[in-house]
């Protein structure tokens, strides 16, 4: 399921494509779902999280691990 946020749980949403001519065809409405690395209960998880949660601050973003190579 990609196109699901697991913060706000917001989904795909289906409705009506409507021409010039007011013809209706049916088309989907999906949320921009990324896949990061978030902060929840205190660890990193990979998660699928819409950009309105990234922007409003709704979950953490965890920061990548720093190898003890790269600091030498």
């Amino acid at each position: 399921m990609g196109n699901f946020c697991e913060v706000c749980e917001r989904g795909t949403m289906s409705g009506h494509k409507v021409s010039h001519s007011n013809r209706k065809s049916n088309r989907v409405w999906a949320p921009n779902v990324q896949h990061v690395r978030v902060m929840k209960d205190g660890s990193p998880r990979r998660l699928n999280v819409c950009t309105r949660c990234l922007r409003s601050g709704k979950v953490l973003r965890a920061m990548p691990k720093a190898s003890s190579e790269a600091q030498a």
